[in-house]
């Protein structure tokens, strides 16, 4: 079987295959409403064996989609999608929903043993203000047929350009606990909620992952219509941040992890923290998830935690 990528392009999306599956899409150009705060996504994503790996507009929270790169609180502005959260009065629309837009691949993304989107990108305020440039990586890689696996990085420098100081939270920062959602962000499908999670601490279930420092944390279950199951893997990773000055102090990373209600998972650069990252500086986050069509048990878990460890 082969272990090579296929890539098939159009203007608005690029479509991943592998061993016989479309496995990914990037979509560059969205249709999304004003009111999901619109931005380049990853969907669908699936498994080698066709399992769905993530969800599109779930009913719930309609600016969940696939996996995305995202910000739920910077200063007065939400790159997230739907109401913002203060702490005096909850959640609320509040006509601050900011825009990330494609502005070019540095090079035609191809098939091969590895798929690469080299691109850029402007974070555009609701009023129009021209607040990040963003150099974005992300490497489709390490197929592997026999195993039922693949993996992506995804690996970001985002630049402020606003003129001044930016605070960079979550909702926990800004008064809701245990709610620090924010950066690179995979929601699972449907059947996966109630799903078993762990983390590479010896942590299990929604509660001693929540908010925890891991180096990673994995998910599985069953498939709904086909047989069979699957376990996603994210890695922590890295954060760091620079200015004109010098090294600017960011937190750990936390992992955001729900599994009661919906599953999802967030590598979150500002958890419980701000980060302040001043005029013409720049914040670099690089992590990993891997794709495994096949639910493993705990030692197969912890080797793949080994091996692809960042």
């Amino acid at each position: 079987m082969s272990q090579t990528f296929d890539v098939a392009r159009t203007d608005e999306e690029i479509a991943v295959s592998a061993a016989g599956t479309e496995i990914l899409r990037y979509v560059i150009r969205p249709d999304t409403a004003p009111e999901e705060a619109p931005k380049p996504y990853l969907y669908p994503l699936r498994f080698l064996d066709g399992g769905d790996a993530a969800v599109r507009r779930p009913h719930d929270h309609r600016w969940h989609t696939g996996l995305q790169f995202t910000w739920s609180h910077v200063a007065d502005q939400n790159f997230w999608g739907g109401p913002t959260f203060h702490v005096e009065d909850g959640y609320q629309m509040r006509g601050n929903l900011g825009t990330m837009r494609h502005t070019g691949f540095s090079a035609e993304p191809t098939g091969g043993e590895e798929v690469v989107f080299d691109e850029t990108l402007e974070w555009i305020t609701s009023r129009g203000e021209h607040w990040f440039d963003e150099h974005r990586v992300q490497r489709v890689h390490s197929l592997d047929a026999d195993r039922g696996l693949w993996a992506i990085d995804l690996e970001t420098e985002l630049t402020n350009v606003s003129g001044e100081t930016l605070p960079m939270g979550s909702p926990t920062t800004a008064g809701r606990p245990s709610a620090g959602y924010t950066g690179w962000f995979w929601r699972g499908p449907r059947s996966w909620t109630g799903c078993q999670v762990v983390n590479s601490a010896g942590a299990d279930g929604e509660e001693d992952t929540m908010g925890a420092i891991a180096d990673w944390v994995a998910f599985s279950s069953p498939h709904d219509e086909i047989d069979g199951g699957g376990t996603v893997m994210a890695f922590a990773g890295t954060s760091e941040a620079s200015g004109p000055e010098g090294p600017v102090e960011v937190p750990p990373i936390k992992w955001f992890t729900r599994t009661g209600i919906f599953t999802v998972t967030s590598q979150s650069p500002a958890f419980d923290q701000e980060i302040h990252l001043p005029d013409r500086g720049v914040l670099r986050l690089r992590h990993r998830f891997v794709f495994v069509a096949e639910q493993l048990e705990p030692a197969a878990r912890d080797d793949l935690g080994t091996e692809f460890a960042l």
